[in-house]
């Protein structure tokens, strides 16, 4: 690849962001081990964990009594998102200082494209630094940064020196790099993955490289051609700016299977609460919700149901969810995953949120 052609992608990652917000606020939890989430004593899930508690074993999506159980002495806090939002927005500023060019992925990570870009600087690493430097300076938080010439090992590239890191993969040593990662390692291959694939012998990139793409996806689905593609550093993913938003959903990947309907009922709760907050603020709202549920099994289904009004409201979401949970088997069948989608938006054609009309009764 000519180095003209060579794309610059920094992905940025926030440390612990939202226990990391919570321990600079409140000097009382600096260098003591925080979970921002739900309540242990009720079916609470962490949302976050400082890393002064990750090495009990507790992270994100772990039901709170299980974290509690790894460490007693946690400290758990209630999310405060309107504050992770203000923080969230400070930071992507500093992004626009750099490159027009970022595609967020989520309130605490970011895609930049800094190929070109607005100080001039050949040096995606040395850009890198400096984003970092100003998002510390700023906010008093810490960020990780992985380079690359393309998203995926950009994505990869920032867990390798986190907290407070930058790791930089270079073209020429991208297969040698990828050939020697361990396969959990991988963005996009999760625990459940991980496990079939070291039940076929894959544990590095190596093995997976030695799979045919079309026994990868006879093996995986449509997904093994990703696998394919990866692990030989092929990613030609543009850094996208403004997208149009289909829809506007929430899942988790739970750490060990569950069949308890009350704490999946208020889980649900949960994820709802989330999705109707994104709807608001992005005023917006839909007429479809859709319910996804994997089974311990890895057999995925999904509901759904569609209304002639457009509902943003927790508890419209919450509760058509808990109705189209019973059409499953959940409850007689673990599950490993739920996840919520409402879709079906209040888009104009270009792409943007109409403003929403609520009709008053005379």
């Amino acid at each position: 690849m000519p180095e003209s052609d060579i794309r610059k992608i920094i992905h940025i990652d926030m440390d612990a962001f939202y226990a990391s917000v919570e321990q600079r606020d409140f000097p009382e939890y600096r260098g003591k081990p925080v979970i921002v989430g739900g309540s242990p004593e009720g079916r609470g899930v962490v949302a976050a964990a400082s890393y002064e508690v990750r090495k009990y074993g507790v992270h994100s999506a772990m039901p709170a009594a299980k974290a509690v159980r790894l460490c007693p002495h946690a400290i758990f806090v209630k999310p405060r998102f309107e504050v992770y939002r203000k923080v969230s927005q400070q930071i992507r500023e500093i992004f626009f200082e750099f490159t027009d060019l970022v595609e967020p992925l989520s309130l605490d990570e970011a895609y930049l494209d800094v190929t070109e870009n607005h100080i001039n600087l050949p040096s995606a690493t040395l850009i890198a630094k400096k984003i970092r430097k100003r998002i510390k300076e700023m906010t008093r938080l810490t960020a990780s940064a992985g380079v690359a010439h393309n998203k995926f090992l950009a994505k990869v590239a920032s867990d390798l020196d986190k907290p407070d890191g930058l790791a930089v993969i270079l073209p020429e040593d991208a297969q040698d790099f990828l050939e020697k990662l361990e396969i959990g390692e991988f963005h996009g291959i999760g625990e459940a993955t991980e496990s079939k694939m070291k039940s076929l012998g894959i544990y590095t990139g190596n093995d997976l490289k030695e799979w045919s793409e079309i026994d990868l996806v006879n093996e995986f689905g449509k997904t093994g051609r990703y696998y394919y593609r990866i692990v030989r550093g092929i990613d030609n993913r543009q850094v996208k700016t403004h997208r149009i938003r289909k829809s506007i959903g929430k899942e988790r990947t739970f750490s060990e299977d569950v069949d308890d309907l009350g704490w999946i009922n208020n889980f649900l709760r949960e994820l709802a609460e989330k999705i109707s907050q994104s709807m608001k603020d992005k005023n917006a709202a839909g007429k479809t919700v859709t319910l996804k549920i994997r089974y311990e099994d890895f057999e995925t289904i999904t509901r759904s149901t569609s209304f002639s009004h457009y509902i943003n409201d927790a508890e419209d979401i919450a509760h058509t969810a808990i109705t189209l949970l019973e059409e499953t088997k959940v409850g007689e069948r673990k599950v490993r995953l739920l996840g919520i989608t409402l879709s079906n938006l209040n888009l104009n054609e270009k792409g943007h949120f109409k403003q929403l009309e609520i009709p008053f009764e005379e």
